[in-house]
């Protein structure tokens, strides 16, 4: 391997870089085994800030370990180890460095350099150790790989390389040492599935049960015991037993070939990094270490200078950074404190917000509805949830019956005289909830935040016979409630900052990703997969098949806009769509082939069997003269239906800039890392200027510079 020269590592390092220190100790190992070299891997900020791998980082590592080496030949030291700060072993590269690579011969330097420092670790001539003691993960989860016997904490919360889901690959020895550790199956999970997965994470216990580490051990006397396993290791009283990993070459290739058809159907293969680990995983069942490292370098190289990968950095950045601070907040100092909330419903969305305040805000909840036995039942869903989390093991019983305490249920809206925050979530039906409103109205306080959780209607005309309209605003969650993390906030024309700030607070106690969202119709998410279902309805109405529709997104929308609508319904596409239509009927109409199915109550496209349902197709009715596309032009046509209606939305205020909107179509629709949400892929296949004649992000913010 070529080794990185100390003027090309400093040709590398950022200025503003956060140092990860390698902090040496010597320790003495128990039993008189000897002089114990640890190195603490520190930035020195507390777990809220990670350690990671910069240049400068990793040249301080790389000095730290050729100063270990001449003492382990000088036989200063037995053993060497490496650990992490408190809570935190090392979370990978620091990607920050990424947007000013502008040429492939930085992009190799780097992935050259990973290795190149990492590798001094495995060639200490003394026995080497990764004490795992806490988050670990891409470059955190390599280092560790070098060396030559690993510990790990049973209560370290997240173990993952999540490379391939911002558009990279474990390029820093992971696909070729995790294979060659723990099997060519648990590796490809590790580095392909669960990023695919919407980036899951493993536990201490799970990583130490696929074999990346050879002790679990408890996270109080983590240290303590890990040096002894050294010391035993070292002194020859500690057997390490390892099972054989099969390199047969048929179930290895199997198996690479099972979870390409995974990545296929699920990225379309319109991500190249995941495609690219797998060749790599392929390889590492004959290749040596220099020469599969040398591929990885390779690999590195070409993805940093992908528009996906920096698509991937720039949706990580909206969803780390721009979600903490809303644009166009008011200032949080205005936000009134909330002690009570009141939920108008006590169906399944009702219920799932309700059980959501409880959790979060830890203050009493209460549900209403129009008799008993539905309140009862939305009570019983709520308490049910919870008895589920007790049996996880994620509350405690005396937290699950705390709980449940805040719950309660009224068949009257008096329940709701001393709340602070009051969310609506009935029938979608304008005079519905204008009745609502009024009712609560009547018996809370002037203050009293009166919230919508509205998919599409207006809150202007919501609030408007109100006596204080300017309480109203739209707080409209996406479900599952508990697991969707975008909350669309709207003002409506009366709305007050007051109100306002009390509801980004309310969103920060809920841990939610909040925008703000100018009052208009359908706000965001539901406008553009309105304008994106529709026209894809449109396509089939016009006579091309649904499965040519439903073939022609892979990779770019989260899923298929058909399996999308039996998603969210058929029902509620059917009434978004007919919103949308009243508003804007010169580019939005309700398929008449959608209100068929819907008034046959079918509630999917898709059968049991996973293909689309034969009574659906029954009831679709073929053009005269019908007008068949192919996937490419059924691609275009939708991709640019999509930039109209991001355009339009921008020139009309609804958010305050593209990145609103890609952070919402991630965060609330699920559009995927690599492709940035939705504006950065229009960019980058060139439907943005095609049809609106510009970009809408400048070269660079998203894509790889010019």
């Amino acid at each position: 391997m070529t080794t990185t020269t100390q003027d090309q590592t400093q040709q590398l390092t950022q200025p503003d870089e956060v140092v990860t220190h390698a902090h040496v100790r010597d320790l003495q190992l128990p039993g008189g085994a000897g002089t114990f070299a640890l190195i603490t891997l520190d930035n020195g900020f507390d777990h809220t800030k990670p350690s990671s791998f910069g240049a400068q980082g990793l040249r301080e590592l790389s000095e730290a370990l050729d100063t270990l080496h001449a003492r382990a030949e000088a036989g200063e030291i037995v053993g060497a180890g490496v650990t992490g700060k408190p809570f935190i072993f090392a979370v990978g590269a620091d990607l920050t460095g990424v947007p000013s690579i502008t040429t492939r011969e930085q992009a190799y330097e780097i992935a050259r350099l990973g290795h190149a420092t990492f590798q001094k670790l495995s060639d200490l001539p003394v026995p080497t150790f990764g004490f795992i003691n806490g988050a670990s993960m891409g470059g955190g989860v390599e280092l560790p790989l070098y060396a030559d016997y690993r510990t790990i904490s049973a209560d370290v919360p997240a173990y993952a390389t999540p490379e391939c889901f911002l558009g990279l690959v474990p390029g820093w020895g992971g696909t070729y040492l995790l294979p060659r550790l723990i099997g060519v199956q648990d590796a490809l999970m590790l580095i392909v599935a669960n990023p695919l997965a919407n980036n899951k994470m493993i536990g201490g216990k799970q990583a130490f049960e696929l074999g990346v580490a050879d002790r679990l051990l408890e996270p109080v006397t983590f240290l303590e015991d890990s040096l002894a396993f050294a010391a035993g290791v070292i002194a020859g009283t500690e057997q390490v037993e390892r099972r054989e990993v099969d390199l047969d070459q048929t179930a290895w290739d199997a198996a690479i070939e099972a979870a390409r058809g995974q990545v296929e159907g699920r990225t379309g293969g319109a991500a190249p990094a995941p495609l690219r680990a797998l060749e790599l995983i392929r390889a590492a069942r004959t290749a040596d270490r220099a020469t599969a490292f040398e591929a990885e370098n390779d690999a590195l190289a070409d993805l940093i200078m992908s528009d996906e990968l920096r698509a991937g950095l720039y949706a990580f950045d909206l969803v780390q950074k721009r979600a903490k601070r809303p644009a166009g907040a008011p200032d949080k100092s205005l936000a009134r404190k909330i002690t009570k909330v009141g939920v108008v419903g006590a169906g399944l969305m009702a219920s799932q917000m309700a059980l959501l305040f409880a959790r979060r805000l830890q203050v009493p909840v209460v549900l209403t509805d129009l008799d008993q036995a539905r309140v009862d039942k939305g009570v019983s869903y709520c308490t049910d949830e919870i008895d589920k989390l007790l049996a996880k093991s994620r509350v405690s019983p005396d937290k699950a019956n705390h709980l449940k305490s805040l719950i309660s249920g009224s068949v009257t809206k008096e329940a709701f005289a001393d709340a602070d925050f009051v969310i609506e979530a009935v029938f979608e039906e304008m005079s519905v909830k204008k009745q609502v409103f009024a009712e609560v109205e009547a018996v809370v306080g002037e203050e009293c935040v009166l919230a919508t959780n509205t998919s599409s209607l207006s809150i202007t005309e919501m609030a408007a016979e109100l006596k204080h309209p300017e309480r109203v605003v739209g707080f409209h969650f996406f479900n599952p409630v508990a697991i969707m993390p975008l909350l669309e906030i709207i003002r409506g024309d009366a709305t007050d900052d007051a109100t306002l700030a009390t509801a980004f607070a309310t969103s920060k106690g809920l841990k939610k990703t909040s925008i703000l969202v100018k009052n208009s119709p359908s706000f965001v998410v539901n406008r553009l997969l309105g304008r994106f279902m529709g026209e894809s309805g449109a396509i089939v109405d016009e006579g091309t098949p649904i499965e040519v529709v439903e073939r022609a997104f892979g990779g770019l929308t989260p899923m298929p806009p058909f399996m999308l609508i039996s998603l969210v319904g058929p029902a509620i596409a059917l009434h978004n769509s007919e919103t949308l239509a009243g508003a804007f009927p010169d580019r939005f109409k309700a398929s008449p082939n959608l209100a068929r199915v819907v008034e046959a109550r079918i509630t999917s496209f898709y059968g049991a069997d996973g293909t689309i349902d034969p009574a659906v197709l029954d009831l679709f009715e073929a053009p005269a003269d019908p007008t068949v596309l192919t996937e490419q032009e059924v691609r275009d046509r939708a991709l640019s239906a999509l930039g109209d209606e991001v355009r339009r939305m921008l020139d009309e205020g609804v958010v305050a800039a593209a990145q609103d909107i890609d952070l919402a179509m991630i965060t609330g629709a699920g559009f995927p890392f690599w492709n940035g949400g939705v504006t950065p892929l229009l960019d980058r296949t060139g439907i943005s200027q095609k049809v609106t004649g510009e970009r809408f992000l400048a070269p660079g913010v998203a894509s790889v510079p010019a």
